[in-house]
């Protein structure tokens, strides 16, 4: 966005009352203050232009100084107000006082301090390029996580000192008590008939028959 120039509104009021109200001057008081020392200050156009003037420029620098806020745009535009107010400073009779003088010196200073905010800007953030640089190149590597090695079965730890061994059963006992807890099966005993009968009860033409 391009920066309106605060400086050019000063000037356009003195252009507008040199060429629309011929009649008005810029030395005639317009207010009088009575300070506390009791001296009486008289307040003339020229003095309230002039304190306008400053105010609008410290304007004009703290808009300067915020970062990315003037452009290359907006220091031609100050540069044009202030080249049109030292043309009519120059060349027009009307404007070849005091009072616009200093006008035309306070459009110079806004075009002279926001070139100088410019540069500096720039050389700030060319110095910290090669900083932001060297600190990534020296920054050490992020260290790797600890990996998490499982012990073995086999591998036990030592037992604390001072503590008793366990009890460690032998192949024998075991045995015993696996048996005793599953006892055998027993067969069971199937009748085998006798090879003299036949089915029916009545013996076999073959086998001799006992007296």
């Amino acid at each position: 966005m391009v920066g309106f120039p605060l400086l050019l509104i000063p000037l356009a009021i003195y252009n507008i009352i040199v060429f629309l109200m011929p009649g008005v001057s810029f030395a005639d008081p317009l207010i009088k203050l009575t300070l506390i020392s009791g001296t009486e200050w008289q307040v003339t156009l020229s003095d309230i232009l002039l304190a306008v003037g400053m105010l609008l420029l410290l304007l004009e620098v703290i808009k300067g100084a915020r970062p990315g806020a003037k452009y290359l745009t907006d220091h031609v535009l100050s540069l044009i107000v202030f080249g049109a107010a030292a043309a009519e400073f120059l060349l027009w009779p009307k404007f070849g006082n005091s009072t616009y003088c200093l006008l035309a010196l306070l459009a110079l200073v806004d075009f002279l301090s926001g070139v100088a905010l410019h540069m500096r800007r720039r050389a700030m953030v060319g110095a910290a390029a090669p900083v932001t640089s060297k600190r990534a190149r020296k920054a050490e590597p992020p260290m790797a996580e600890p990996e998490f090695v499982p012990i073995p079965a086999s591998v036990q730890p030592p037992a604390p000192a001072g503590a008793a061994p366990s009890p460690i059963p032998s192949a024998t006992s075991v045995a015993e008590s696996v048996l005793l807890d599953h006892p055998e099966p027993k067969l069971a005993q199937t009748a085998v008939p006798s090879p003299d009968l036949q089915p029916g009860g009545s013996p076999s033409p073959d086998t001799p028959q006992r007296p």
